[in-house]
């Protein structure tokens, strides 16, 4: 059995506008740094109880930013893992909802029902595609640490895969699970498949600051 804790970014100013963030590399707000900070504290602390055998993040600045503070607290190096990126939301980046309602009123119409296989406009990835990409990092990383916990810095879209992925939810299914800046979101690969352990874990984030 693999443990992989997930972990999404701490929190930008792109995340308190609201703005689709994607594949443009924005960087940690100052509460953002914060929230790594606390991450990283909890994160050695139960690895006083099991250790974490390695430690992956997205190749973009603010999963990085996030990892930095953790790979000091574990004495382990922040190992980039392409697979885990957040998706490429084409002409959708950089806007707000009321961006896209204004500009791009159907393919947001179909962003939002969740259509699996509409390519975003401007080249963005299908969330089919996506999904399986993340599938596909999940699985290598299984593969390649079996029966031992890794720590994943991660975006929210992939945190959104992840949870079905585990679940069985499908991907047209509205979401009712949270997506959490800085929180813990565990997973296992068992012989039989993934299975959620524990899932928005903020407890080590003070009182509201929940992203």
């Amino acid at each position: 059995m693999t443990e992989v804790v997930l972990i999404r970014h701490g929190v930008t100013p792109w995340n308190r506008e609201q703005r689709f963030q994607g594949s443009i590399d924005i960087a940690l707000a100052p509460e953002g740094h914060v929230e790594a900070g606390l991450t990283a504290a909890r994160l050695q602390a139960m690895a006083a109880a099991q250790p974490v055998s390695a430690l992956y993040c997205s190749e973009l600045t603010r999963a990085r930013q996030t990892a930095e503070p953790i790979a000091r607290a574990l004495g382990l190096p922040a190992v980039v893992e392409p697979g885990v990126g957040e998706r490429h939301y084409g002409a959708f980046e950089g806007a707000t909802p009321e961006d896209l309602e204004r500009d791009w009123a159907e393919p947001f119409r179909r962003w939002r029902a969740r259509e699996p296989d509409f390519e975003l406009p401007g080249g963005g990835e299908t969330l089919r595609a996506f999904y399986e990409r993340v599938l596909a990092a999940l699985e290598r990383l299984a593969l390649r640490h079996p029966g031992e916990r890794v720590v994943v810095v991660t975006h929210g879209g992939v945190l959104d895969c992840a949870y079905r992925i585990a679940s069985g939810m499908g991907l047209s299914e509205p979401r009712r699970h949270a997506l959490l800046n800085a929180s813990l979101n565990t997973l296992v690969r068992e012989s039989a498949g993934w299975r959620l352990l524990a899932w928005a874990d903020v407890g080590h984030l003070p009182a509201g600051d929940s992203g």
